[in-house]
């Protein structure tokens, strides 16, 4: 049974989040302060970790940022909050998804559901992709193990970060929208907007560019998208 994380201070809404996944075959937690669960998602393992932003103790941001040094668990952000800086905030973090309350709980089932089963099969031993590493300049991605190098030191990737830039380095020098890449990525896991993919293209960039701001790897193509571009020597 996959073990839920709910950190929700609010238990009226903790509990109705509960009784939903409970119902479609999750095991769930629930922890009212920040800090206690920080310190439960990352000593003890789950499926998914879902957060509310405004917590006691810690809020919301601060939870992923701790759970993402050390941890790849999939994330979901909650919050009340309506504006594109605080959803663009929690995706920089690292976060999976972000949901605005109020949602239907259906919805709720479903990104769970989704997020889960997208993580299983990206990590999964007899998963089809290729092993071949992928080496470009300094930047080596193995798609089997999901690891990547950059100058020889491993570097921490999400889930989505890693599966996008596995598919922009896969598909060298061709152009591809945001709205490609976020139908490609998220597909129908998730209801969002083509910002999540500049948010992420910009965490990619910190990453592996030496200079993120004069990038070499991922192109910007002005009013058509990105371009994975394999450096001269």
């Amino acid at each position: 049974m996959k073990r839920i994380l709910i950190i929700e201070d609010d238990e009226s809404i903790a509990e109705l989040e509960r009784d939903y996944l409970e119902a479609n075959g999750f095991e769930t937690e629930i922890c009212t302060n920040g800090q206690t669960g920080c310190e439960r998602a990352i000593q003890e393992q789950y499926d998914l970790v879902l957060i509310d932003v405004m917590l006691p103790g810690m809020d919301g941001f601060n939870i992923c940022r701790c759970i993402r040094e050390v941890k790849e668990t999939p994330i979901i952000m909650v919050t009340a909050k309506k504006e594109d800086i605080d959803k663009i905030r929690a995706l920089g973090l690292g976060a999976d998804d972000y949901m605005v309350k109020p949602f239907s709980p259906g919805e709720l089932v479903a990104r769970v559901n989704a997020h889960i089963s997208r993580y299983e099969r990206l990590t999964s031993t007899d998963r089809h992709e290729s092993s071949n590493a992928i080496v470009i300049g300094n930047l080596k991605i193995l798609p089997k193990e999901w690891r990547v190098y950059v100058d020889g030191k491993p570097v921490k990737f999400t889930t989505r970060e890693f599966e996008l830039l596995l598919f922009l380095a896969s598909n060298p020098n061709i152009v591809f929208s945001k709205e490609t890449l976020f139908d490609r990525i998220w597909g129908m896991d998730a209801i969002g907007d083509t910002s999540t993919v500049t948010v992420h293209i910009n965490r990619i960039r910190e990453k592996i560019e030496e200079d993120s701001t004069k990038p070499r790897f991922i192109e910007t193509v002005w009013g058509a998208g990105y371009r994975f571009n394999i450096p001269s020597a």
